[in-house]
């Protein structure tokens, strides 16, 4: 989910994905990595990111926070774990089978979708992170995709960036509520505006979304240009 380049994103910790699943040092644990997970994102989901601490995610699992270290060496490593089990709802992947373009859409909607599900994700977006195995999976699964057009390979990258952004856009503008509106304006000093929004809607309405088409045209233009 994230929309960097696989190998691009850097950090000076050791990716959580290369370390044991926890310390082999200790009592047996009571819980598992994924539990603890399981709880962050729960958090996340009712009360957005801020509130995922690892003193919050013990509470949840009734531990206290220092038992999470066994497992964690940060709040760092439990973003990026979260990031990457939100990426696993993009799964089943569809088959490339059919149209290369209609395949992407349908990747990009399942993007959409999650991002809907954890508003909390577009945060993650913004920082330099880890890249796990869904991630990596679900670039595979793009990439199989996108097989048979003849592009480089940075562009067919730009393409899995820009279905990140448009997902993320369309989520956002969905939990923002209404459209924009004019209301109340005086219009008057803005001609082209006035205008623009006097003109009878002669056109019917187009055959498929704005999402959809904002997309098809953007990975034509990236892919097929």
């Amino acid at each position: 989910m994230n929309d960097a380049t696989p190998g691009t994103g850097h950090t000076q910790r050791e990716s959580i994905f290369r370390r044991p699943v926890r310390g082999s040092r200790g009592p047996a644990p009571a819980h598992s990595r994924d539990d603890i997970v399981t709880a962050a994102i729960a958090i996340a989901d009712a009360d957005g990111l801020a509130a995922v601490s690892m003193r919050a995610v013990a509470a949840r699992l009734e531990t206290g926070a220092a038992s999470l270290y066994r497992y964690l060496s940060s709040r760092d490593d439990l973003l990026d774990l979260m990031a990457d089990r939100v990426a696993a709802e993009l799964r089943p992947y569809p088959e490339p089978d059919g149209d290369w373009l209609d395949t992407l859409v349908r990747l990009a909607r399942a993007q959409r979708a999650v991002h809907e599900r954890h508003p909390w994700l577009f945060e993650l977006s913004q920082r330099a992170s880890a890249i796990g195995p869904e991630a990596l999976a679900f670039f595979d699964a793009c990439l199989r995709v996108m097989a048979p057009v003849e592009a480089p390979s940075a562009a067919k990258f730009e393409a899995i960036g820009m279905m990140n952004g448009v997902a993320i856009l369309f989520a956002r503008k969905r939990a923002a509520g209404e459209s924009l509106t004019f209301v109340g304006f005086d219009l008057t000093p803005y001609p082209h505006l006035l205008a623009a929004l006097s003109r009878p809607a002669t056109t019917p309405a187009a055959a498929m979304d704005l999402f959809e088409r904002a997309l098809r045209s953007l990975l034509r233009g990236l892919l097929t240009a």
